[in-house]
């Protein structure tokens, strides 16, 4: 898995601990917040309202300054490989998050995996993000041959596969360690999501930008 904390977008401090949080597990996200409530004192926990942010702070805090315990890594039925990405933002810019979901070719789930974006972050960035994301903990996961990268957004489309120079301002960072990552697949392919296409990385971009709103 990632060992060190992919970049982020601004994010207040306390979403930025949460991100921390979430890198320490390989950004799994139920693992995360799994963890963090358990963390949190009392019965409460990341998104209980009755969880005081001095709470959250002090949860998040010990979690960050502890070893944490990265989940077992699945094991896939070959070396192919099917990865859905999504991002989302609310405001367009706003709190924004990534998600991704790592599936084998018979498409059983392997990882499901999110992470807040930023405070104040357009969507196309968010993609960017996602696509990042999963990239990273799949290849720090497996050797993968081929990759099919299930994606809605053609502004990334456009920028990865059909090599424009990227439209959104800021991505180049996030398109150049797609375009590294994917260099290393041998086979890599994208299918185009329609809206009305059901995309399981959507619910984690969502809970993403969920902890992105997290402020101070």
């Amino acid at each position: 898995m990632t060992e060190e904390p992919l970049p982020a977008e601004h994010l207040s401090p306390l979403a930025a601990l949460v991100d921390e949080v979430l890198a320490g597990v390989g950004y799994e996200m139920a693992t995360a917040t799994d963890t963090i409530d358990d963390a949190v004192p009392g019965y409460g926990g990341l998104f209980d309202p009755e969880t005081t942010r001095g709470e959250l702070r002090r949860a998040l805090g010990e979690l960050s300054a502890a070893e944490l315990a990265k989940p077992p890594v699945a094991e896939p039925t070959d070396d192919s490989f099917v990865l859905y990405v999504d991002g989302s933002s609310r405001g367009n810019p706003g709190p924004a998050g990534a998600g991704a979901v790592i599936m084998d070719s018979e498409e059983a789930q392997l990882a499901r995996l999110g992470r807040p974006v930023g405070s104040r972050t357009g969507n196309n960035t968010a993609e960017y993000v996602a696509l990042q994301l999963g990239l990273s903990e799949l290849l720090s996961r497996y050797e993968p041959h081929s990759v099919d990268v299930r994606i809605d957004s053609m502004t990334v489309i456009r920028d990865v596969w059909g090599g424009n120079d990227p439209t959104e301002a800021g991505v180049e960072t996030y398109s150049e360690s797609i375009a590294a990552a994917l260099s290393e697949v041998p086979n890599h392919r994208y299918t185009h999501l329609a809206d009305s296409d059901p995309n399981p990385a959507d619910a984690l971009a969502t809970v993403g930008a969920d902890i992105a709103a997290l402020g101070p």
